[in-house]
């Protein structure tokens, strides 16, 4: 299982508040849609000022280290 400290390493190079741009990467390329949808169902933590959403580091970390996540690479994986 990995960890937050794991988490921390590997997303290092990241500023400390990414843009849904960077926040895709950081979850390996997830479509706009997909990580519009995480924002509008609230399951990521952010910031939304005019029309820039704004998701602080360690939010991502919550979420990927969150059951939602975990489902949702099962999911993933399931389909392969």
């Amino acid at each position: 299982m990995k960890t937050k400290t794991y988490y921390e390493q590997l997303f290092a190079d990241y500023p400390d508040i990414v843009t849904l741009e960077q926040f895709r990467e950081m979850l390996g390329g997830i479509g706009d849609g997909t990580a519009r949808k995480l924002m509008r169902e609230n399951r990521v933590q952010h910031y939304y000022i005019r029309t820039t959403y704004m998701i602080p580091k360690p939010w991502v970390i919550d979420y990927v280290l969150g059951e939602h996540y975990a489902e949702y690479k099962y999911k993933l994986k399931a389909r392969v």
